[in-house]
C-alpha cells in the first residue's frame, strides 16, 4: 500500500496512546487484575485491531486485508506461546501478582521497539538483497525444529547471561520493594528482582522478534502492514495473560500447530526466494518458476491449523490432567511464598483454587497420574499449603463445660 506520511504519524502516535492510557489507568496502581476487567480490556484491545483490519480493507483493498489478517492472527498465536515463557520467568522470579502488569507492560513496550528496529532492518535487507528470503525461511524452519522438541513448559528456565553479569558486575537484592527498580540496602544503592526480572523479559523479547518478524515477511513485505499486525498483536497482551492464565497450560498443542504454520510460512518464502532468485548457484542466478501459495490460501491455513489446534487441546484429556498438575505445582508454590501477594482476597482465590486442584489430581485415572513428573514433590507443596492455610485460620476454641456445682433445690 501506499501509505501517507499523515497515516503513519497518526498511526503511531494512536500506538502510543493506547500504552500510555494502559500505564496510567491500570498498571501505575499495583493491583490484580479480575476476570470481569480482563475480559472487557482484552476484548476492547481485539476490537481495535479488527476495526484497523477492516479500515485496510476498505482503504488498501481486500488483498492488504487479508495479509493484514493472516499477519495478525500469526504474530497473536506467536504471542500467546510467549506467554508460556513470561509466566515461567515471572514464576522463577517471584513477581508479586499485584506487580505483573507493569513488569508485562515493559515487555510489551520493549517488544514493540525490538520489533520495529528488526522490520524497518528486515526491509532493507529484502529491498536490497533478495536471497534474504532463503535465509528467513531457513530461521523458520529451525525454530518450527525447536517447538517440536519434547520441552514442557515447567522445564524451560528463565536464567540468561544478562542476568548473570548483571548479578555478577552490581549489588543486588533477593527481594522486592514493591515495584521499585533500585532500592537502599546496608546503605548501598542495589538493583531489586524487579529490574532483574524486566532486563530477563527484555532479553526473550529479542529472540522472539528473531522468529516473528520472518513470519510476517513471509505473508507480506508491506512495512505498514508487518508493523501494524506486530503492534496490535502485542496490545492487550497484558490483559490476556490474566483473562487465559488458567487456559496456557491447557493449549498443549499449540507449539504442533504454530510449528506446523511456521513451516508453511518457510514453504512459502523458499517459493518467494526461488520465484525472485538471483544466487548465483541456484539455476544459473535467474529466477526458478515455481507455483506461489496465495494470500487467501496463507490466512486459510492458519485460521484453520490455530482453531484445530486449540480445539484438540481444550477437549484432550491429557492436556487437562497436565493443564491441572501445572496449575496445582504453580498455585502451591504462590500460596507458600508471604511476598506473592498482599490481597488478602486473591490469597483465598488461590486456595481455592487449589483445593478444586487436588480434587481434580486425586480423581485422575493411573494413565494420567504419571503425568506428574514430579509428583511426591507437588504433594509436599499441598501439604504445606494446607498446614499454612490451617495456621493462619482463626482458632476456634471448644466450647468450655461447665463445671460448677448445679443449684441446690431446696428440700420441701
Amino acid at each position: 500500500m501506499d501509505v501517507p506520511v499523515l497515516v503513519w504519524v497518526l498511526t503511531i502516535a494512536g500506538i502510543v496512546a493506547m500504552l500510555v492510557f494502559d500505564f496510567f489507568f491500570h498498571v501505575r496502581r499495583a493491583h490484580v487484575p479480575r476476570l470481569k476487567e480482563a475480559a472487557i480490556w482484552s476484548s476492547a484491545y481485539v476490537g481495535v485491531a479488527l476495526c484497523f483490519g477492516l479500515g485496510i480493507v476498505a482503504f488498501g483493498g481486500a488483498t492488504s486485508g487479508a495479509e493484514y489478517f493472516a499477519g495478525f492472527i500469526t504474530e497473536k498465536a506467536l504471542s500467546v506461546d510467549n506467554l508460556f515463557v513470561f509466566l515461567v520467568i515471572m514464576t522463577s522470579f517471584g513477581v508479586p501478582r499485584e506487580d505483573q502488569q507493569k513488569v508485562l507492560l515493559f515487555g510489551i513496550a520493549f517488544a514493540l521497539i525490538a520489533r520495529t528496529v528488526f522490520i524497518l532492518l528486515g526491509a532493507a535487507l529484502i529491498t536490497t538483497f533478495a536471497w534474504v528470503f532463503y535465509f528467513f525461511g531457513l530461521i523458520l524452519l529451525i525454530t518450527a525444529g525447536n517447538m517440536l522438541r519434547p520441552e514442557g513448559t515447567d522445564e524451560r528456565s528463565a536464567d540468561n547471561i544478562m542476568i548473570r553479569i548483571a548479578q555478577r558486575l552490581f549489588h543486588t537484592t533477593d527481594y522486592y520493594d514493591r515495584d521499585k527498580l533500585f532500592t537502599v540496602q546496608e546503605g548501598k544503592r542495589a538493583l531489586t528482582p524487579m529490574l532483574l526480572v524486566m532486563v530477563a523479559i527484555a532479553g526473550t523479547d529479542i529472540l522472539f522478534a528473531l522468529d516473528s518478524i520472518p513470519a510476517i515477511f513471509g505473508l507480506t513485505q508491506d512495512v505498514f502492514i508487518v508493523f501494524t499486525a506486530n503492534a496490535f498483536a502485542l496490545l492487550g497482551l497484558r490483559q490476556l495473560y490474566f483473562l487465559i492464565d488458567g487456559l496456557l497450560n491447557r493449549l498443549i498443542f499449540l507449539s504442533y500447530g504454530l510449528a506446523l504454520i511456521l513451516g508453511f510460512i518457510s514453504v512459502k518464502l523458499m517459493l518467494h526466494a526461488l520465484h525472485e532468485n538471483s544466487v548465483p548457484f541456484i539455476n544459473d542466478g535467474n529466477p526458478v518458476p515455481v507455483v506461489e501459495f496465495g494470500t487467501r490460501l496463507s490466512l486459510t491455513v492458519i485460521i484453520t491449523v490455530l482453531g484445530v489446534t486449540v480445539l484438540v487441546s481444550l477437549l484432550s484429556s491429557r492436556g487437562k490432567a497436565q493443564a491441572v498438575i501445572s496449575a496445582a505445582r504453580r498455585d502451591a508454590v504462590n500460596y507458600l511464598n508471604p511476598d506473592y501477594t498482599a490481597d488478602i482476597g486473591e490469597r483465598n482465590r488461590i486456595f481455592g483454587k487449589l483445593l478444586e486442584e487436588e480434587q481434580q489430581i486425586q480423581s485422575f485415572g493411573p494413565r494420567h497420574r504419571h503425568q506428574a513428573k514430579d509428583e511426591k514433590e507437588l504433594l509436599d507443596l499441598l501439604a504445606q499449603a494446607h498446614q499454612k492455610h490451617d495456621e493462619k485460620a482463626p482458632r476456634q476454641d471448644p466450647p468450655v463445660e461447665d463445671r460448677s456445682d448445679p443449684p441446690q433445690e431446696g428440700i420441701g
